[in-house]
């Protein structure tokens, strides 16, 4: 008897049988695990393009929001719109390029040495006052920060790279504005029938919270930019002009933008003595006041209501993960997570209270 059923337990199933159920079911589990780390490491490896159709899409968002803003002044149709805000676009791209462009890179190239030699200077004299600080440690500061700001100053450094990634981006956005509902059809193809209401949406949520961002950003560069540009000038600091748009461009990351700005508008209004770096701090802190006192409460705070310490904390997360770009996008890219994760709670909150009616129904049946 023993050994008939030693005999019927060694023709069971074994852990290899594909057929047993205890084997599809680990099989199922290490798919799924296996499945998000092939995933992760494959968003990861395409982190660059992902980003660069990203940023299409914010660029398509803008360029949406300008023709919808033209379309109050002129009663024309969406495409002249949108072709009328292409063109001054590319046309700004094109001046800047052919006509400050020159300027600007001299300027870039001497930016390094200033910055260099006033965190030396700062060296020393902190040193003379007591500190137990030497000169080289200074420097090598300098050098940190350098390598630090590199990346956000590669746009006027690493010419063709930056022009090719722009330039991606705009083709994007300039299909994505022109059909907007082609691709948002194609994405709804992919989402099954009952869920399509909720992602249409929350896909114009996006677009409208994106749209506003925008406008208070742009905004904000605009004053931020020609102010600074305007004021250094006037108060004789070195390299306005290129202090002017790097405050500009820099405008577009809150908080780590303003912080980097701040440092080069300090450095280089002291290189040319302390009366003018006086006067550079001054006018540092008066355009940053206009800019978060006003205009980012009239616009941006409007449209997405983001906690700063959680968009620094992704600006910092998405900075060391993939470089400028994600630093750039880090902001757009938390305010459509914001608007997908309340659509989401929204929707959960309404499953629940139609389950909680049903149930009341039949209780009380």
């Amino acid at each position: 008897m023993a050994d008939n059923k030693k005999q019927k337990k060694a023709e069971e199933a074994g852990p290899t049988e594909v057929y047993d159920p205890i084997v599809r079911t680990e099989l199922k589990r290490a798919s799924v695990w296996i499945g998000l780390a092939l995933l992760a490491a494959l968003f990861i490896y395409l982190a660059q393009p992902i980003l660069l159709i990203i940023g299409g899409i914010v660029l398509a968002s803008m360029f949406d929001g300008g023709a919808r803003l033209l379309g109050r002044v002129l009663p024309i149709p969406r495409g002249l719109r949108l072709a009328i805000v292409v063109l001054a676009v590319v046309g700004f791209l094109y001046w800047t390029a052919t006509f400050a462009g020159s300027e600007l890179t001299a300027q870039a190239l001497a930016l390094e040495g200033i910055i260099q030699q006033q965190v030396e200077r700062i060296g020393i004299e902190a040193q003379a006052v007591g500190f137990a600080i030497s000169a080289d440690d200074f420097k090598n500061f300098s050098k940190d920060i350098l390598s630090s700001v590199g990346r956000v100053t590669a746009v006027v450094g690493n010419a063709l790279s930056a022009i090719t990634n722009i330039a991606m981006m705009l083709v994007l956005a300039i299909f994505i504005a022109a059909e907007p509902r082609l691709y948002e059809r194609g994405l709804a193809w992919l989402v099954p029938l009952s869920e399509r209401s909720h992602f249409y949406g929350t896909a114009a949520e996006m677009g409208y919270t994106l749209r506003r961002l925008m406008a208070g950003r742009l905004l904000g560069m605009a004053v931020e930019g020609i102010g600074t540009w305007l004021l250094l000038s006037w108060a004789g600091v070195p390299m306005a002009a290129l202090l002017g748009v790097l405050t500009g461009l820099l405008a577009f990351l809150p908080n780590i933008g303003a912080i980097i700005s701040g440092v080069l508008i300090i450095l280089v209004g002291f290189s040319a003595g302390v009366e003018t770096g006086i006067l550079a701090i001054i006018i540092y802190f008066a355009v940053q006041m206009v800019d978060g006192y006003l205009i980012v409460p009239m616009v941006a705070k409007r449209a997405v209501d983001l906690a700063p310490a959680l968009v620094l904390g992704a600006q910092i997360l998405f900075g060391a993960l993939f470089g400028i770009m994600g630093l750039a996008l880090a902001d757009p890219i938390v305010a459509m997570l914001k608007v997908f994760l309340e659509r989401q709670s929204e929707r959960n909150e309404e499953r629940d209270g139609i389950a909680t009616e049903r149930g009341t129904r039949q209780a009380a049946g």
